[in-house]
């Protein structure tokens, strides 16, 4: 089983991309890949830079990646309640190519945030609207207060009960 993993986020401290690459590393056998969305350049969306440039090429190779997977474990940023503005537009670029994004394959969908509220409202969000884009959510978990919960150095939750949870959600995929 081949899985993409990425946190919606640019930051290359991504709080969201640690989350993301733990998980998808708990599923057994699974070859994963981390993707960065940094390294999708696009400009900012409007129709008329999509007339005058058609496709976004980093659009493309988002795509192109994703392709590649059998499943996927993302991590959602939060930003004052909203998805991040690069990863909104990276993926609106996206689904002017092609709308079913992640192609009706089976996704964990994490976020997590430094405080309490673990970033539930943007997990909401992306677990409400998944089914628009081909999004085939089987589980999500919001891991608030990240620093109290996650090791950095280790690169792994802390808190068992939380573990579990990404546990058993992960373990979906297989």
């Amino acid at each position: 089983m081949k899985i993409i993993a990425f946190g919606a986020s640019t930051s290359s401290t991504s709080i969201n991309k640690a989350l993301a690459t733990y998980s998808a590393n708990l599923v057994e056998n699974a070859e994963v890949t981390v993707l960065d969305i940094s390294n999708y350049n696009v400009p900012i969306f409007s129709e008329d830079k999509e007339k005058e440039i058609g496709q976004a090429e980093g659009a493309q190779g988002f795509l192109r990646d994703l392709a590649e997977a059998d499943a996927y474990v993302i991590s959602f940023a939060e930003h004052n309640g909203h998805f991040p503005a690069a990863y909104k537009n990276l993926f609106d670029w996206a689904t002017r190519i092609e709308r079913s994004v992640f192609q009706d394959k089976p996704a964990v969908y994490l976020a997590t945030s430094p405080g309490p509220g673990g970033a539930q409202t943007v997990l909401g969000a992306a677990v409400g609207s998944a089914p628009y884009f081909g999004g085939n959510v089987i589980d999500s978990v919001s891991v608030p207060s990240f620093y109290d919960n996650f090791d950095l150095e280790s690169g792994a939750v802390t808190n068992e009960e939380i573990a579990e949870k990404i546990r058993a959600a992960v373990a979906k995929l297989s």
